[in-house]
């Protein structure tokens, strides 16, 4: 049965609102938001957490799990509570999941994202590594938290079929390391290989913002580098098609 919510005062509704804000709230409440009904196929398939839902009149809902409660309120409050300019009419909470860094890896094929601010490339990065096989992510500080509602919107799905980590630098190179993969760069500089010509069908790829690049750090931690062939007049390529272009290769 469905619950009325006809105040924009109503508790549920400032807490979807607060989750649209600040990394820091959604880690607080372990939760985050999730706009439309392609996510809410995906999270009942692949095993999201669901902790509510919220939809406008006359809108069938999917099979739900029987502890989900749902919530029913008028468009003009759909309006104020969903992240997006044009809702589509649900809105669901999620908990966030509890993922620590493995022992261990298993061979595969790996992203690692450094300082990568904007969530519309971290998203499609995960949408694309789901895509084309890849076996995980690893977030390092300065990315866009993939829990926002604009990185769960653009990857369409993938932050409940991916794993990826959030970690910092140390604990990822002893894991790397424990696991016998080779860490590479993407970007030029002293050695640099193309990257078709790279052996990355087992190794983690690492790649950093159209502007600053890898830090120092991670690139002392590099067995090498790796360079995309372009034009000589073009300097780089927007992040998430540059590691598009690499998950074809690492693929391939």
């Amino acid at each position: 049965m469905r619950q009325q919510i006809t105040s924009a005062r109503h508790p549920l509704l400032r807490q979807l609102r607060t989750l649209q804000g600040k990394r820091g709230d959604r880690r607080q409440a372990g939760l985050f938001l999730c706009d439309g009904w392609k996510l809410l196929d995906e999270a009942l398939l692949h095993g999201g957490d669901i902790t509510a839902v919220v939809t406008v009149p006359g809108r069938d809902l999917p099979e739900l799990p029987e502890n989900v409660p749902v919530y029913e309120i008028p468009e003009r409050l759909m309006a104020t509570a969903a992240p997006s300019d044009t809702p589509q009419g649900v809105l669901f909470t999620c908990r966030i999941p509890d993922r620590p860094l493995p022992d261990r890896l298993e061979g595969g094929r790996y992203l690692v994202l450094e300082a990568l601010q904007d969530p519309g490339n971290v998203g499609t990065i995960l949408r694309t590594g789901d895509a084309l096989g890849l076996t995980a992510a690893f977030l390092l500080p300065g990315c866009a938290d993939p829990y926002g509602p604009k990185t769960v919107r653009a990857s369409m799905g993938a932050v409940f079929r991916l794993p990826f980590y959030e970690t910092t630098l140390e604990p990822l190179c002893g894991l790397l390391d424990r696991s016998g993969l080779p860490l590479w760069g993407a970007t030029p500089g002293p050695g640099a290989v193309d990257v078709r010509s790279a052996d990355l069908h087992c190794a983690a790829v690492a790649v950093g913002s159209e502007g600053r690049g890898l830090s120092e750090a991670l690139l002392a931690r590099c067995a090498g580098r790796v360079i995309l062939p372009m034009e000589p007049r073009c300097e780089s390529l927007n992040a998430a098609v540059a590691a598009a272009l690499l998950l074809w290769e690492m693929n391939r």
